[in-house]
């Protein structure tokens, strides 16, 4: 058994050290499961092209390995999806959302060892005009924390987390709202409101359960907006996610669907895609693509 795979090279900003360590540790991973394994560095903006290569080679590996954070998982999973080809789940991430909904281990030899044991199944991913996401999408104001945070990470060397603090108060300051207009179910909504959150299946979001999947399979899509749109209601709904507090039905408006359209005024928008934010021209068009990609997942 053959797999290729693809460690993200994070566009040349992982230091030397790391990057060996990175190697390492997947190598060893590997080594005890009887499994061959081709690894390749490729810089985070190729790895959809590469993995795309890979899986319409003549000679297409057993499995595409994606090795890395929830990025890395969404830009393997939007080459694979709708192919024959296999994606195998290696958690590198800080928070590795996809892996944790798919029960995938987040320590490296048991996440090797499904991979080696495992059996391919569908899931559905998701679809923003024609960006691909496996967890969710979003606009407002998290696309704006996200892009004023890279900025803010790239002008003065500051460190992620402290990067995404201070983004959050500069936007918060500013606290943007989107006039949208929302069709789905054969409905259309009218509405002014800080963020709109578009995930593939149904979060949860109840008291500590915050952004938890049960299953991948169901072919939908969640919708959330929220009720209060003002300064003080959504420092509220912080609070009330920091001490676990969240209530869906008392706290957002939530739809479900397959596909759904969003458009606003503007030439262009800014969508959150994985964690990853692009400028993209309205309407959105989302919708579910039920079992397109093949997981290896626990046997």
């Amino acid at each position: 058994m053959k797999v290729i795979v693809l460690l993200n090279a994070a566009a040349g900003t992982t230091p030397a050290e790391q990057a060996h360590e990175d190697e390492r540790a997947v190598h060893a991973a590997f080594a005890a499961t009887g499994v061959t394994t081709e690894l390749r560095r490729v810089d985070g903006h190729h790895l959809t092209d590469t993995a795309r290569q890979i899986a319409a080679a003549e000679h297409a590996p057993v499995a595409v390995v994606a090795a890395g954070g929830d990025g890395t998982q969404s830009a393997v999973a939007a080459a694979l999806a709708g192919t024959a080809t296999p994606m195998g789940v290696l958690p590198m991430g800080t928070l590795n959302h996809f892996a944790k909904d798919l029960g995938i281990p987040l320590d490296l030899p048991t996440a090797a060892r499904v991979i080696a044991t495992g059996r391919a199944r569908a899931i559905d991913v998701a679809q923003v005009n024609d960006r691909v996401f496996v967890n969710n999408s979003s606009i407002g104001l998290y696309p704006h924390v996200v892009r004023h945070r890279d900025e803010m990470r790239e002008r003065l060397g500051r460190g992620k987390w402290l990067a995404m603090l201070l983004a959050i108060i500069a936007i918060f300051r500013r606290f943007p709202l989107v006039n949208l207009r929302l069709t789905v179910n054969g409905q259309t909504y009218q509405h002014t409101t800080p963020f709109v959150f578009v995930g593939n299946n149904h979060y949860r979001i109840d008291r500590l359960n915050l952004g938890q999947r049960t299953t991948l399979e169901n072919g939908d899509l969640c919708v959330y907006f929220a009720r209060r749109t003002g300064r003080l209601g959504m420092l509220r709904l912080a609070l009330l996610a920091f001490f676990g507090r969240l209530r869906q039905d008392r706290d957002f408006n939530a739809l479900s669907a397959t596909e759904l359209w969003i458009d606003t005024h503007k030439p262009t928008i800014n969508v959150a895609v994985d964690g990853e934010v692009d400028r993209l021209t309205p309407p959105l068009h989302y919708r579910s693509r039920p079992n397109s990609l093949n997981v290896i997942l626990p046997a």
